[in-house]
């Protein structure tokens, strides 16, 4: 793991709403507190833990590494809670004086990827970049084809992916409207292509962020997010964006 040297930490999170001690590591992206409240890691996500070895067992040793029986420092994101009533915050050890960013290191180190929702532009590019260099260096997870970004082009591999967490990456054919949906089109057979969804009523986030959803007709990007399948057929993979970090071009990498 990229831990001796601890990296420094990018802009990640707001201001402080807990502190305490990692008591118990639960997976990858999940521990413990003594004073029993449960944790999820915001931005990120990581291989689901499965009987034996793999890459969930290994993100979640990583983060044991990491935090496991540190002071931590947690600092808020902009989902307070999740569904189950997890605490949902950025991570980071105390060590010597020095914060290390446990979200930042698991990306680094490949043991995560960044999630569909991080937050600020300057958190969301920190973490894109070090996604990109550990992806670059087949690090962790990056080195088991399984995760490797799949070709828009090609969608049987998409839909193979059906109710996981995948990267999409392809030439956009069209954007068309419909409704209060946009869709960014990466071919020209609706009901087996793959493609994009966007609600209308959040097009403006994407507008803020600098992406205009309109321009995306002939340029090549990339989309993070859970694979589905639409259409009466169910073999058309889509992956639904509600935020603008999910979908990267030339202009922010």
């Amino acid at each position: 793991m990229a831990q001796e040297q601890p990296s420094a930490a990018p802009a990640c999170g707001g201001g402080v709403i807990a502190r305490g001690v990692a008591k118990r590591v639960i997976d990858g992206r999940t521990f413990t507190l003594d004073d029993g409240g449960e944790v999820r890691l915001a931005a990120i996500e990581v291989p689901p833990l499965e009987t034996g070895a793999g890459p969930g067992a290994a993100a979640k040793a990583a983060l044991d590494a990491l935090i496991g029986g540190d002071d931590i420092v947690l600092r808020q994101a902009d989902i307070p809670t999740d569904r189950y009533g997890r605490l949902v915050a950025y991570a980071y050890a105390v060590r010597d004086g020095e914060e290390l960013f446990a979200q930042g290191e698991l990306i680094a180190s490949g043991f995560a990827r960044v999630g569909g929702h991080v937050g600020s532009r300057s958190c969301t590019l920190a973490l894109l970049k070090s996604e990109d260099a550990a992806r670059a260096a087949k690090l962790g997870l990056w080195a088991d084809s399984h995760y490797d970004v799949l070709d828009a082009e090609t969608p049987t591999d998409v839909l193979a992916r059906r109710g996981r967490f995948a990267l999409v990456e392809g030439k956009v054919v069209s954007v068309r409207e419909s409704g209060a949906t946009i869709y960014v089109n990466f071919g020209r057979r609706w009901s087996e292509d793959f493609t994009v969804t966007v609600l209308k009523r959040n097009e403006r986030n994407f507008t803020a962020a600098g992406l205009d959803l309109k321009g995306l007709a002939g340029r090549r990007i990339r989309v993070r997010g859970f694979v589905e399948a639409r259409g009466g057929t169910g073999r058309s993979p889509w992956i639904e964006a509600d935020y603008p970090e999910q979908i990267e071009t030339a202009d922010v990498r």
